[in-house]
């Protein structure tokens, strides 16, 4: 058992040790997302002006008037002080080819009190890499590898690092079993404990530590095998809910409705349309704020309305309730939201921290379990140092792989020549 234990985790770990790697580091560093954008981008993000804010939604038609093959689909209504209006869009429709326009640009930035443009950039971008999408790319990097689409999908780099969480999420209690006392050892203890011998945590105990002075070999493993230990329950955290975001429509909510009760949502009732296929609606964000504020003070909501977006490709509107900066997720499962058809402008459904059955509140806790920020700043801190801790297991498992490798190789070269020399001596001629 334990040598066929062996074999997966070192088959499992050479398969996924590149990809851990890179999503490590990117983990790592998107856990400050919001804060490094501001630090490298302040062109964009930041503003001097003084004054009340202009309405919103009349800076997204300005938006629309200045370039009309663009349309808005995600608009910010409580801006924080200092802060610029960051508008999302997308092209529209090109009569002429039936394709969406390709725009360039995927965000706007407005200054809320004068209405000036600031600038524009395409989120996520893949090339050029510069300041203002740095911090997207590395995003996008970290949660689907920047596959392109081909064979008209585009979930590809989804659908693989998904793959690689869940031979992650049963590698890590491969992993824990390999460090436990094997069985031989085991029954030695047992024995010897009469006599003044080990106990089992004895044995155990040294997988817990690090031999700083052991020698490279040692330190190596002990590097890798401890730190496993002692972030075990985090590391599996985090391999659980990178799956269950990477493939949440396609395995993870329909495994969920087999084991417990969950409530669907909007977009897991609706199929999305064709990318070159929006569902255009007959409401516009005016009507769809009016009714959710309506439908939040008839449910005696005291947060404000603090954005909303149109998703084309399945004819929803969403509406969040946050006061300024509520949108960043520094802490809980996120702000509430109530969804509308864009069509009759009917409510769909909504989304409420910490609301509904415990399956629902496990769902809505994947993502903020993934990013850390369910703990607030301390959660982020955590996350982050994971990101390290997990590149770090990458790199020191290909090693122990590479040196065993080498010593079994050497090994077998020495037999060889041993058995080559004994041959020798046998066909020397006597004297």
């Amino acid at each position: 058992m334990r040598s066929f234990a062996t074999l997966l985790h070192r088959w499992a770990g050479l398969a996924t040790a590149a990809f851990l790697f890179i999503t490590g580091l990117t983990g790592a560093i998107i856990s400050w997302d919001h804060e490094l954008d501001d630090l490298l981008n302040p062109h964009l993000t930041q503003v001097s002006s003084q004054g009340p804010a202009l309405d919103p939604l009349e800076l997204a038609r300005q938006v629309e008037a200045r370039d009309p093959r663009a349309v808005v689909t995600y608009v910010p209504l409580a801006p924080e002080p200092g802060e610029s209006l960051e508008l999302g869009v997308t092209g529209r429709v090109d009569p002429a080819t039936g394709k969406l326009f390709e725009l360039g640009y995927n965000q706007v930035f407005v200054d809320p009190v004068t209405g000036t443009e600031l600038g524009k950039r395409d989120w996520g971008a893949v090339w050029p890499v510069t300041s203002e999408n740095l911090v997207s790319f590395l995003y996008v990097l970290h949660y689907s590898l920047h596959i392109p689409e081909f064979w008209g999908i585009d979930h590809w780099g989804l659908w693989l690092l998904g793959i690689v969480a869940i031979v992650w999420t049963l590698d890590c209690f491969v992993g824990f079993y390999l460090t436990l006392p094997a069985r031989r050892r085991q029954a030695a203890a047992k024995a010897g404990r009469a006599a003044g011998g080990a106990s089992w945590w004895q044995r155990w105990k040294p997988a817990w530590k690090v031999r700083w002075n052991g020698g490279s070999y040692k330190l190596n493993f002990d590097l890798h095998r401890a730190f496993s230990l002692w972030t075990w329950i985090l590391l599996l955290v985090l391999a659980f809910t990178a799956f269950s975001l990477n493939l949440y429509r396609e395995v993870f909510f329909p495994m969920m409705q087999m084991v417990t009760e969950v409530t669907p949502g909007p977009f897991d009732k609706r199929a999305e349309t064709p990318e070159n296929q929006p569902i255009e609606p007959r409401l516009g964000f005016a009507e769809a704020i009016a009714t959710a504020r309506a439908e939040a003070a008839r449910r005696g909501w005291e947060e404000p309305v603090g954005s909303v977006f149109y998703a084309r490709n399945y004819g929803i509107y969403g509406v969040s309730f946050y006061h300024p900066g509520g949108d960043h997720g520094d802490a809980g499962v996120g702000p509430a939201a109530l969804y509308f058809d864009g069509q009759d402008g009917s409510l769909l459904g909504d989304s409420q921290p910490w609301k509904g059955t415990a399956g629902d509140i496990f769902v809505q806790a994947q993502l903020p379990l993934h990013s850390g920020r369910i703990l607030g700043l301390p959660g982020r801190i955590l996350v982050s140092a994971m990101g390290v801790v997990i590149a770090m297991l990458s790199v020191t498992g290909v090693i122990i792989w590479w040196r065993k490798r080498a010593a079994r190789e050497r090994s077998l070269q020495n037999k060889a020549q041993r058995q080559a020399s004994a041959e020798d001596g046998e066909i020397l001629p006597s004297r």
